[in-house]
């Protein structure tokens, strides 16, 4: 991995929606996420009533994209976070793609950090689901130390499921409690 000498991470404006559905069109070209294109790509990146969402900067372009999202009745993920008993809230991270000729700088796992430490100062627990197939994101989750809870079938519609593996942020380090 190189390090990127001018990026930075910050909160998404609307004005970045554009930006952000070209690029996510190049990852969906090259990886195939998301499984099923969007009719309105700029929308789905959108998403109604986030928590938060942030996009990565390298030199001044888009390069990354990463949501944080209340968890709804239907998602995985936050039930497998649930029956841990922890007592803690989950939120869902969604919508993280970097950028084909963004990659290799960290963007991916700077993100992350970004969603943990957001959702930690609302008390909150980051979760996320993969589809199963997807070994890349499933390594970058691995790498960057997200717990593996187990696997789930989730619904995309009256007669499809598909099988995702679910994940929660790393634990706090001892060094970053107060």
């Amino acid at each position: 991995m190189s390090p990127a000498r001018d990026l930075r991470i910050r909160p998404r404006r609307a004005s970045d929606l554009d930006a952000c559905a070209r690029a996510l069109a190049q990852v969906h070209a090259l990886d195939g996420y998301p499984t099923d294109w969007p009719e309105r790509p700029a929308d789905w990146l959108a998403t109604a009533d986030p928590v938060g969402a942030w996009v990565a900067e390298l030199d001044g372009r888009i390069a990354g994209h990463i949501v944080l999202c209340p968890s709804e009745p239907d998602d995985v993920a936050p039930e497998l976070w649930g029956k841990r008993g922890s007592g803690e809230a989950a939120a869902v991270v969604s919508r993280l793609f970097v950028a084909p000729e963004a990659r290799g700088h960290g963007i991916g796992a700077r993100l992350l950090e970004r969603v943990v430490a957001e959702a930690g100062e609302l008390a909150l627990h980051p979760v996320l689901d993969v589809v199963a197939s997807d070994t890349s994101a499933t390594a970058l989750y691995e790498r960057t130390g997200w717990r593996f809870l187990g696997t789930g079938e989730q619904h995309w519609g009256p007669r499809r499921s598909v099988t995702v593996r679910c994940y929660a942020a790393p634990a706090p380090s001892a060094a970053g409690r107060s």
